[in-house]
């Protein structure tokens, strides 16, 4: 069994957690499967809102899958989040992804 089909069998159990939903949407982000990614990734931001790490995968999936204008909400939430948590390297990568939506938009 793969670690995707473990996380899957965890969370399909009932043993749900935000690392879980992040640690999969990761790995289906790894294997090409944005919208899955972006399935699991909203899950893990739903459940624990101050996951920063989450938020900046999350923003950067929607980013790549084209969803432009989620990516800019959801970078600029968790911009918000890495900020106030002191979490500077996930702020600043958020930037970097969040020009590059503004400048898909344009």
């Amino acid at each position: 069994m793969t670690m995707q089909e473990r996380l899957q069998a965890m969370i399909d159990a009932g043993q749900d957690a935000p690392l879980a939903r992040f640690t999969l949407g990761e790995l289906l982000y790894k294997n090409g499967e944005l919208e899955a990614a972006c399935t699991h990734l909203a899950e893990a931001v739903r459940q624990d809102s101050e996951y920063s790490a989450a938020w900046r995968l999350y923003g950067r999936v929607l980013l790549e899958a084209g969803q432009i204008d989620a990516a800019i909400d959801t970078l600029t939430r968790g911009i918000e989040v890495a900020e106030r948590r002191g979490d500077n390297q996930a702020a600043k990568e958020m930037h970097v992804f969040l020009k590059r939506a503004r400048r898909a938009q344009a």
